[in-house]
Order: C-alpha cells, then structure tokens, then sequence
C-alpha cells in the first residue's frame, strides 16, 4: 500500500511540476463526409452555429488552445468564394447557400479568437470528388411531428461551376476519388489562388495541409498521370517528377502567405513515416507499407530544412506496441528531424477502444509524458473533435485535470515576428470581499490576443513560469480576486503581461501587493 501510495504520489508530481509554459494544443475538426461538424443532414444555420460553440467550449474546458478547421474538403468551400462553389457538406448539396445565410468561416475565427484560441484552416490541396458511397439523413416537418429520411448516396452532388466541370482536363480519376492533377502548373496556380483569396479576406492565423498530397496507392494500380509527365516531366524520372510538382506548390503558397497575411503560419500534417530505414539510411527503424516520400510525394524533411514551412505534425496514431510503426520510435525519430521548426504530435485519440492497446487508459497519457520529455517536441494535436464527446477511458478528465489543468501559451515564431508588445496598463477598484483588476494594451496600435496572468510564491522568471489564468481581450480584460484568499497567500505575488497575436510577450508588471496599478476613475 505504502509503495503505491509513493507511486501515485511521483506520477502525480510529475504531472503538476512538468507543464510546459509554451504548448500547442489542438485539436481537428473535420468536415469531409461531416466527420465532425457540421452533423450528417443538419442544415439548419442556428443548429450548426450552437453545435460548434458546443465543441469550441468543450476543448477550451479541456485546455486546448487551437483548433485546425477543414474549410476546402474538395476543392469547395465552407465560406462564399467566386472561386469555389459552396460544400455539400454544409448544405446537403455543393453550390447551395446556407439559409438563414451566414459566413461560417467568419464565424468560426470570431468564436475561436472570442476564447483566446488560434484558428488554422485546413485545406485538401488537390482532392476534388469525393465519391464514396454514403448516407444522408434529413428531416421533414409535417404538422406537429418531425419524419427521419435516410438517403443512400453513392456520389457526391457537383455543382455547375465546380472545377471538375470547369476545368475537366485537370481532372485524373483515381479509385472513387477525382483529383486535381498535380502536374499541371494551371492546378498549381488555381489552388494558390483559392489560398490567396481566402488570406485576403479572412483574419486566419494558420494555413495547414494534411498529409494528402499524391493519394495512397491502391494496391498496385498506379495514379494515372502519363499524360501529365509526358507533357511536363522534362526529362525526370516519375518520381523525382512528381515530388518536384509538390515542392513546387509549397514554394508557391509560402511565398503567397508570407505576401498576404505575413502573421499566418504555413503548417503541414504528414503521415508519420517519412521514409523506412531500409530504403534510406535517415529514415525511422520502421516497417511502414506507405510513406510520405516513396508513394505521397512529399519530402516533409526538404521542406523543414529550407523554411518552407512553419510547423509539421506528424500524425503519430500508433501504439506504443505497434509492430510496423510504434509510436516511440517514431517520436524520438522526429524529434531529432525536424529542423527547429516547431514539431507537434498528431495523436489518434478517435483510436480510444479499437484495440487491447487503446483500452489501456494509460496508453494517452503515457504518450503525453514522452512528448513532453523531448524539449524538441512542442505540443499535441488531437483526432478529432467528436472524438471527444466519448470522453473514452475518462480522458477528457486527464487532460482538463492533470495534463492541461493550466493554460499554455502558444510559442511565438520569431522568422514570422518578433515585436514584443508594449506593457499593459492596469488599474483596479475594491469593494468588501474582493479586488477586481482591468488590463488595456499598452499602445493602441498593439494587436493582441490576450494577458497572461502568472502567480509567484519565490523568485519570478518570466521564461519558465507557469501561466496560472489566460484571460482573452485584444482591447481591455478584467479579473477578479477574492481578498480571503489573497490574505491566506501572505507570499503570493500576482504579474500580468500582454501577449501579442503573434505569440509575443510583453514585460511582466506586479499586480498584487498594490504598488503599481492605479484606481479606476
């Protein structure tokens, strides 16, 4: 009994004593075939408005600081484009408007920074139809009651002025899926101008790609692009062709972001295995049947190497037990290979139950604790947001009350800014049990995100502390503290700083004891 006492007394110091100040914590939201919002024939623009906020506060609860929407699932859009028609996965049929309208994308970036949270938006580069068989279910009101209908639909609705019709020379069928082809330098400028003309209009803190670049092979028919290479190989072999086209797209789209909306950051979601160690020396000791170089295309690590890219986040859903890719060595392996670009762990959380593995309730955060012992990994992202309705093995609870139970920041990236904002200004006013401060940036022209308020009971290093309450306001922000329990923490001092919406920190001022705040007038 002693020794599992001091056990559980060990893990649990381990988790209070080891959270990281700067931790990107994410989670995707994905739209294709209404995997996670909006819900499967849920076309009503209230329903769907109240079902994200619902999800939006469901993981700030459990500590997240980011969610990654998918807004072009196939080449369609969740927000009013001329470039692209409306997706059928927000209104049942791809072209057709919202009705009551609203901008969904703007909505989201308004609830999301509303909390204090980043949004990135997720785009399938090159995917066009999605064609597989599925099931729709809609709702008929007839008098007083409310009739359930199911429709089994075996191809995607396409609207008039989808790409695929527009522009059906771009398209190569492959399995039940049509894609752009990414050979064609029309498609490479067609999809950076959708990039371009969404950063134009929309306040998006990051554009984030998956690993969805070529398709996965099916079995051993081969993507279909003869008539593709022969146009514009130049000369190459296919492979080396291809991966050039997709390095080609990157360079493309970095040089758009950082001309358009030079704060948004370029992030990219590659399955987890580069390459195996036995077709290349640097590759992981894995046994993978697919990778990211020899069948998608894309060489993650060049793109790492020469800045092309601002983050990566390998999609880590493996066990620890895994026999062809477990997740240790894959973690250690992109620890030590990505670049010093900001590396995050993409963790398959939907897998709670699929297997003996993912029934251990310490699989989660025994993968945690390894992020967190590599100071080179630096944070987590979650698949996906339903996923989390289940709270499986009860760890929705782990992260909101161990793991996440205080705020972090997100780390700034200084090749995208490095201006610090100004110290905030603070003032305060009392009544009988309690002290209520009011935080305003410090310059009119600073852009924030919010303040940070951190608690010292001993020496204060702004570097390493740990945030003890993030309070979202790009203008003023209030906080209240109760004067008993300011009384029973003789020791405690409270600081404030003013945290920019690039990540920056400004300068600590003291807030509690009272020496540097003036009353509100």
């Amino acid at each position: 009994m002693k020794r599992f006492l001091l056990v559980f007394l060990l893990f649990s110091f381990r988790i209070a004593f080891s959270q990281p100040k700067y931790e990107f914590r994410a989670v995707w939201i994905a739209t294709v075939d209404n995997i996670d919002w909006p819900s499967a024939g849920d076309y009503s623009t209230e329903q769907q408005k109240a079902e994200f906020i619902r999800q939006l506060d469901m993981h700030q609860r459990n500590g997240m600081n980011a969610v990654i929407v998918q807004i072009r699932p196939a080449c369609d859009a969740f927000y009013p484009s001329s470039i692209e028609p409306w997706s059928e996965w927000l209104t049942g049929k791809q072209g057709k408007a919202p009705i009551p309208f609203y901008d969904p994308l703007e909505f989201m970036i308004s609830e999301t920074h509303k909390r204090g949270m980043e949004f990135h938006a997720w785009c399938n580069p090159y995917r066009a139809v999605f064609q597989v068989a599925r099931t729709v279910v809609t709702y008929k009101r007839v008098g007083h009651k409310r009739h359930r209908i199911v429709k089994h639909i075996k191809q995607s609705s396409i609207a008039p002025n989808h790409v695929s019709k527009m522009h059906p020379d771009w398209i190569i069928k492959y399995g039940d899926t049509k894609y752009l082809d990414p050979g064609n330098k029309d498609v490479q400028a067609y999809v950076n101008s959708v990039i371009r003309d969404m950063l134009s209009r929309y306040d998006i803190d990051g554009i984030h790609f998956d690993d969805y670049f070529y398709p996965y092979r099916i079995g051993s028919v081969e993507f279909p692009d003869d008539t593709s290479f022969a146009k514009f190989g130049q000369g190459m072999d296919k492979e080396t062709w291809r991966r050039s086209n997709v390095d080609s797209i990157i360079v493309m789209l970095r040089r758009t972001i950082s001309e358009v909306r030079k704060t948004c950051k370029f992030g990219i979601s590659p399955f987890g295995v580069w390459r195996n160690q036995s077709r290349d020396s640097l590759g992981s000791d894995t046994h993978a049947g697919q990778t990211n170089y020899d069948d998608l295309y894309a060489d993650i690590l060049l793109w790492l190497k020469n800045g092309w890219i601002d983050y990566v986040v390998p999609q880590l859903y493996w066990e620890f037990e895994q026999k062809n890719a477990p997740f240790g060595i894959l973690l250690d392996w992109w620890n030590r290979n990505h670049y010093d670009r900001p590396c995050y762990i993409g963790l398959g959380i939907y897998r709670a139950g699929s297997n003996i593995y993912w029934k251990d309730k310490d699989q989660l955060p025994r993968q945690l604790h390894a992020i967190r012992d590599l100071p080179g990994i630096g944070g987590q992202v979650y698949f996906s947001s339903v996923s989390f309705y289940r709270n499986a093995n009860g760890w929705n609870d782990t992260l909101r009350e161990n793991f996440y139970n205080y705020p972090a920041l997100i780390a700034p990236m200084p090749w995208i800014d490095s201006v610090r904002p100004s110290i905030p200004v603070v003032h305060f006013s009392s009544n009988n049990d309690s002290l209520v401060f009011s935080f305003e940036k410090g310059k009119l022209t600073d852009e924030l995100k919010g303040f940070a308020v951190y608690k010292a009971e001993a020496a204060f290093n702004i570097d390493s502390a740990r945030i003890f309450q993030f309070i979202p306001g790009n203008q003023t922000a209030k906080m209240a503290f109760s004067l008993i329990e300011l009384l029973n923490q003789p020791q405690g001092r409270f600081f404030v700083t003013a945290i920019s919406k690039t990540n920056n920190e400004s300068d600590p001022i003291l807030l509690y004891p009272l020496s540097s705040p003036t009353p509100l007038p």
